[in-house]
């Protein structure tokens, strides 16, 4: 039913479950899981508290309070939750990578690179991490360094678009152009300096390189 996105029919079911046994953790955890994904946060927590009453360590229910509590705005709570798996699971990325999202919607975007970094000291390809230290660099205005990890975000997904956009309005701010336009191409730092190196030996602009360079290869493919 899950797979099917049949929530409504989940809760009915788990309704009958809880009607029998008030603290089967079967039908409180998917009860909260459902509201969850029915947007309904403030009934999820509910759950999840329920959850929690019988077993304050468990993982599962503590996520799902915290992502319903971030969804609500509440990302203070939010945090204590987080903080609250990792008491549990000190190397937990979800747990790490959220309280990190919460600092940046508090605009303490230096307290949630801190955190970012755990989560890379533990996985250097972590998707979520880079890309939202990248975000949190460009807030503090460290342009130089936040193109680096919206860098390293397309390096290890290249299917991140927002890297490469946002790394081009970085190279925007710092007023270069050039670089800005390969950026938006999805052209990765390891290989601008030879496009314009290229472009300035065959005297053209670094659009014409550009374009050229994929002229070639689209020709060699043939």
């Amino acid at each position: 039913m899950f797979n099917a996105g049949k929530y409504d029919d989940i809760l009915s079911y788990c309704k009958k479950l809880l009607e029998s046994n008030p603290e089967d953790m079967i039908g409180l955890q998917n009860t909260a899981l459902s509201l969850l994904h029915l947007g309904k946060y403030h009934e999820a927590i509910t759950y999840c508290d329920k959850v929690l009453e019988i077993k304050n360590s468990d993982v599962y229910a503590l996520k799902n309070k915290a992502y319903s509590l971030e969804n609500l705005k509440k990302h203070n709570q939010a945090i204590d939750c987080c903080k609250q798996i990792l008491e549990i699971s000190k190397n937990d990325i979800w747990a790490l990578n959220s309280i990190g999202l919460s600092l940046n919607e508090l605009d303490r975007h230096n307290e949630a690179i801190e955190f970012y970094d755990k989560v890379l000291n533990l996985d250097e390809n972590d998707i979520t991490a880079l890309m939202n230290k990248a975000i949190s660099l460009d807030h503090l205005k460290k342009i130089e360094e936040s193109i680096k990890y919206y860098d390293r975000t397309q390096i290890s997904d290249p299917t991140i678009k927002e890297a490469s956009i946002a790394k081009s309005k970085a190279f925007q701010k710092l007023g270069l152009e050039d670089e800005a336009f390969l950026a938006a191409q999805g052209v990765l730092l390891k290989d601008m300096e030879k496009i314009k190196n290229d472009a300035k030996h065959n005297k053209c602009t670094v659009f014409h390189q550009f374009c050229e360079n994929e002229f070639t290869e689209l020709s060699s493919e043939k």
